[in-house]
């Protein structure tokens, strides 16, 4: 079950982005003598169903193995294993850092503004407004800005699960019935995806989303099957790539890290969040977990499969003429065809509200709302059929904009939050912070840059 909430989870947190039962306070002026202690806050939640530590810690699990696990032989490959093994840990490092930093920015935040719990893009917005003075008046375009990223990295994500289904299963057509190019798989894909798409509830997604997580999750451990067997001595591989292939390394693996959008809304359903933080807490735990298995995945999907890593699925490998491989493709395009309207959810419900206020009559906005999703699926198709290259889509989406979301914006918020009481000029914090935006930015930059490169010449930087 290592994937059901992998895409549930990401969807609620992000419906949660958009439709907050908790908006922030517009007056910045915070009455120090009359803030609560965040024990008091914590405790205060009024929570319907609260989860356990070990709930918690299996839908972190789930919240962060996605797709992406998939094309980590594909990011060692373009880092060599050397970089790839202790790149790949350090990333996972750095990203459950930034986790941490999004979580106290939050308790601080919520301290202040004396508000149970809040988003991630209310964290964005609480900050500015309760941060320096030059600040306080752009906290609304912060949130906005926030809802950009996470809009496009979304959408995103739509685009990846476009192709990953229809390369997939062109290549179990093709084996057993006829060979077709790919794009008619995406002609055929939108039927489907647009009527799927309708469903207007994620309630009413819940049973497909169960089945999509027990047959995703059956698909990874057939594909760990295949993965470990006949595995050639390490000399056979590369130890290190090419520096223009690393920019292509960092956005596949920031692409995987995905969970961070999953961390607040954990933390504040927890039956006990002063657990989730801490060394030995859950967070820590969890990330561990996913960071050690992202690396093997990585590293023995490279060592057995080497430069033929280069499609962007692991599952795209598996030999053509087994059934049970085949199986595999089927399996998992079936998964994530049922998961597409998961990840869709969250981009409509940043676009829809700007639209809806246009239309008066309530029969006219249901036929408004049914052809915004069918143009926001067929906008995923233009951009499917336009860069059919698996690898490519998910480097660019992790370095445009996952990046943004993992490693840029926590660190900015806890300088915003903290000045500048725990970032004095002098303070390591404030110097680490920089640092790990300056990390961000440079793949943010160099990563768009080479995948871009990449989708207009394929194979230029390989």
């Amino acid at each position: 079950m290592a994937a059901k909430m992998a895409h549930s989870m990401k969807s609620e947190e992000k419906q949660r982005l958009l439709d907050s039962e908790h908006p922030v306070p517009t007056n910045s002026v915070v009455d120090m003598e009359n803030v609560a202690a965040d024990d008091d806050l914590l405790g205060n939640r009024n929570i319907e169903h609260p989860t356990s530590n070990f709930d918690t810690m299996v839908h972190l699990l789930k919240g962060n193995i996605g797709t992406g696990i998939l094309a980590m032989p594909d990011a060692f490959r373009n880092a060599g294993w050397v970089i790839g093994l202790f790149g790949t840990l350090t990333m996972g490092i750095i990203c459950t850092h930034c986790m941490h930093m999004l979580v106290e920015c939050s308790r601080e935040l919520c301290r202040r503004t004396q508000t149970p719990s809040l988003s991630f893009a209310e964290v964005v917005e609480a900050a500015c407004r309760t941060g320096p003075e030059f600040l306080q008046r752009k906290a609304k375009v912060a949130k906005f800005i926030l809802n950009i990223f996470l809009f496009i990295t979304q959408m995103g994500f739509c685009c990846v699960y476009y192709v990953f289904v229809a390369v997939n299963l062109q290549e179990v057509v093709k084996h057993y019935f006829v060979d077709l190019p790919v794009y008619w798989y995406f002609v055929f894909l939108m039927v489907p995806l647009v009527l799927l798409n309708w469903v207007k509830s994620l309630k009413y997604l819940t049973p497909a989303s169960l089945f999509a997580s027990i047959v995703m999750s059956t698909g990874l451990i057939i594909t760990f099957f295949y993965m470990l067997q006949g595995l050639s001595p390490v000399s056979t591989i590369n130890a290190f790539s090419s520096w223009g292939q690393l920019p292509l390394y960092f956005g596949t693996a920031v692409y995987a890290f995905e969970g961070i959008g999953v961390v607040l809304p954990l933390e504040s359903n927890m039956r006990n969040p002063q657990d989730f933080g801490g060394w030995n807490g859950v967070l820590n735990r969890g990330m561990i977990v996913v960071a050690v298995l992202y690396t093997a995945v990585g590293f023995f999907g490279y060592l057995k499969y080497g430069d033929k890593a280069v499609l962007g699925s692991v599952t795209l490998l598996l030999p053509a003429d087994e059934i049970l491989a085949q199986s595999v493709r089927l399996m998992m395009a079936v998964a994530i065809l049922l998961s597409y309207s998961l990840q869709f959810y969250v981009p409509f419900n940043i676009i829809w509200p700007s639209i809806e206020h246009h239309f008066q009559d309530e029969k006219t906005r249901q036929y408004a709302e049914y052809f915004t999703r069918t143009a926001l699926v067929f906008i995923t198709f233009i951009f499917a059929v336009a860069i059919p290259n698996l690898g490519a889509v998910i480097s660019l989406v992790g370095a445009f904009s996952s990046s943004a979301l993992a490693m840029i914006f926590p660190p900015l918020v806890e300088i915003v939050t903290f000045w500048p009481d725990k970032m004095a000029r002098n303070d390591w914090m404030l110097w680490k912070n920089i640092v790990i935006v300056t990390i961000g930015f440079l793949g943010f930059l160099t990563g768009s840059y080479v995948s871009i490169c990449n989708i207009l010449n394929p194979g230029a930087t390989t």
